[in-house]
C-alpha cells in the first residue's frame, strides 16, 4: 500500500507527495486540455479517471516562452496543504503573472510549501496565455485566460475541502498580470460567489478595447501567415506571436512600451467593465482587498530601453496620456536626470498609480481596502517588480541571489518575509492584516522595509502629476493620413 497522500476530487483519485510537513498534489486537471475542438473556447470539464492518478510532479505549462510544451494538458492546478485530515483552512488561489505572455505553476518563486506552512492551502493555476488565451478569435469568446481561471475558482469551490481548505474562505492572489486578472475577476459577472477577499500586487493599468486586441491578432496572423489563429499550431502561433511583441505597432499607443501586446478585453460581456469604473460602482459586493506595489517597480522594464536621452523621454512620456507630460515630472521630482524620469514615469502609468487608482475606487464602492507599498531591496533593481511576491511566498534566495549579499541582507530577506507572509496570511483567515485601514484622508500605507512602519502614503508628488487622468481601456489610437 503506498504511503504518498491521496485525496479525492470530482474526477477521481489522486496522488501526490509529502515532504517537510507539506502535502503537495502538483498537477491535478481542473478543465480538459484546450486543443483541437476545445481550442480557443470556455474551458470543458476534465475528464474523470480511473484507479490513482500521480500529480505529484507539475502539469506542462502552456504555451509560452518559459518552456516547451510536451503535452496537451496544460489546464492544471497545484495544491499544497499542511493537513489533508484538517477542516477550514483558509484557502490562497495564486494567479500568476507572466506578461500575459507566460504562466507554470513550476515556477520555483511561487512555490506554495512554505507559505501553506502557515496555516493555509495553497493553490496555484495553470490558465492559458499569450494567443491562446487572449488573442480576439472570431466566433470564440475573449479573455479564455480569464474563464480558466473561473474554472479553477469553481474546482476549488468544489473539491478544496478533500486538502482540509474551507470553500466558503478563499482569496485570490495576484501580482503584475496576476493582479489584472484578479482585478478584473473582480467585476465579472461569472466570478461572483467564487472568492471572499483579494490581494493584488502591482496591478497593470492596460485593458483593452476589442477595436485594439483585433488589430492586435490582425498582426498575429499576418506574422503566422494564416487566415485564422486555428490554422496554425501552438509552437508556431507563439513563435508570431513573441515576434510580435518586439516590433509592436505605433497604433497601439502606450502599449509599444510595455513587453506585451496582450491585456484582458473589455467586451461587455464576459469582462463588462473596467475594474476601476466597475469597483467604484460597487461590484465587488463589499470584497475585502490587500493591494500594494513597490518602489522600483519599472527599474527592469526601464533599463531594457537602453540609453535616457532628454529628448526621448519627453516624448515617452508625453506618449503615455494626454494629461501627463515631462514638465509636470520634473516640477515634482526637479532633481531627477532624464533615466530617474523615464523609470518614475513608466511605474507610474503601468503600475503604481494604476493600483493606487483601483484601491480609491474599490474604497468608493464599499470595500475595506489596505495598502502597502515594499521600500526594501538588495541589489541595483532595488525594490524590484516581483519582489514583494516572491517574500510573501519565502522563496526570494531560491537561487541564491539573498545569500550572496551577505548576512545582513540575509536577516533583513528573513525577518520581512516572515512579517509579510504572516500578514498576508492574517488577511487570508480574517480579511484583516493588522494595519489600518487605506481611507481617502489618512491614506495608511504599510511599508515594508529595515524598520516596517505605517504612515501616508509615500508616493504623493506621483500621484499629484496623475490626478487628472482616469484609467481604463486603452484603445486602438486613430491616426490621420
Amino acid at each position: 500500500m503506498s504511503k504518498r497522500p491521496r485525496a479525492r476530487v470530482a474526477t477521481g483519485l489522486v496522488e501526490g507527495e509529502a515532504g517537510d510537513g507539506i502535502f503537495a498534489f502538483r498537477g491535478i486537471p481542473f478543465a480538459a486540455p484546450p486543443v483541437g475542438a476545445n481550442r480557443f473556447t470556455e474551458p470543458r470539464p476534465a475528464s474523470p479517471w480511473d484507479g490513482v492518478r500521480d500529480v505529484a510532479g507539475f502539469g506542462t505549462a502552456p504555451p509560452g516562452p518559459q518552456a516547451p510544451t510536451t503535452d496537451d494538458e496544460w489546464l492544471t492546478l497545484a495544491v499544497w496543504t499542511p493537513e489533508l485530515g484538517a477542516a477550514g483552512l483558509p484557502v490562497i488561489v495564486w494567479i500568476t503573472g507572466g506578461a500575459y505572455l507566460q504562466c507554470t505553476t513550476a515556477n520555483p518563486h511561487f512555490d506554495g510549501a512554505r507559505l501553506a506552512g502557515g496555516g493555509a492551502v495553497v493553490v496555484s493555476v495553470n490558465y492559458r496565455v499569450g494567443a491562446e488565451g487572449w488573442a480576439h478569435v472570431d466566433g470564440h469568446p475573449d479573455n479564455r485566460g480569464l474563464l480558466d481561471q473561473i474554472a479553477a475558482l469553481r474546482w476549488v469551490k468544489d473539491n478544496i475541502e478533500a486538502f482540509g481548505g474551507d470553500p466558503g474562505n478563499v482569496t485570490v492572489y495576484g501580482q503584475s498580470a496576476g493582479a489584472g486578472s484578479c482585478a478584473a475577476l473582480l467585476v465579472m459577472p461569472r466570478a461572483a460567489g467564487l472568492f471572499e477577499r483579494a490581494i493584488l500586487q502591482s496591478l497593470p493599468g492596460t485593458y483593452f478595447t476589442p477595436e485594439l486586441a483585433a488589430d492586435v491578432t490582425r498582426h498575429i496572423r499576418a506574422e503566422a501567415g494564416v487566415r485564422e489563429l486555428a490554422d496554425v499550431d501552438p509552437p508556431r502561433l507563439l513563435a508570431a506571436v513573441m515576434a510580435v511583441s518586439e516590433r509592436m505597432d505605433s497604433r497601439w499607443g502606450p502599449v509599444a512600451h510595455t513587453p506585451t501586446p496582450f491585456s484582458p478585453v473589455v467586451d461587455g460581456e464576459i469582462l463588462p467593465v473596467d475594474p476601476w469604473e466597475g469597483l467604484a460602482s460597487g461590484r465587488a459586493n463589499r470584497v475585502p482587498m490587500l493591494l500594494g506595489h513597490t518602489r522600483d517597480d519599472a527599474r527592469m522594464l526601464a533599463a531594457r530601453l537602453g540609453p535616457a536621452e532628454d529628448a526621448a523621454v519627453e516624448e515617452l512620456i508625453g506618449a503615455l496620456v494626454p494629461t501627463v507630460d515631462a514638465d509636470r515630472y520634473r516640477a515634482e521630482f526637479p532633481g531627477l536626470d532624464a533615466a530617474g524620469l523615464r523609470e518614475i514615469a513608466l511605474g507610474d502609468w503601468l503600475l503604481r498609480m494604476p493600483t493606487l487608482r483601483l484601491a480609491e475606487a474599490a474604497q468608493a464602492g464599499g470595500s475595506p481596502v489596505w495598502f502597502s507599498e515594499l521600500f526594501w531591496g538588495y541589489g541595483p533593481e532595488g525594490a524590484c517588480h516581483m519582489l514583494d511576491a516572491s517574500l510573501v511566498f519565502g522563496t526570494t534566495d531560491v537561487n541564491g541571489e539573498v545569500t550572496a549579499a551577505g548576512p545582513a541582507v540575509v536577516e533583513q530577506h528573513r525577518v520581512l518575509s516572515e512579517l509579510m507572509r504572516a500578514e498576508y496570511l492574517a488577511f487570508a483567515a480574517t480579511g484583516d492584516p493588522g494595519w489600518a485601514r487605506f481611507e481617502p484622508r489618512e491614506l495608511a500605507t504599510r511599508i515594508y522595509d529595515v524598520a516596517p512602519s505605517v504612515r501616508r502614503y509615500p508616493e504623493e508628488r506621483s500621484a499629484a502629476v496623475w490626478r487628472d487622468h482616469r484609467f481604463g481601456v486603452v484603445d486602438l489610437a486613430r491616426i490621420d493620413a
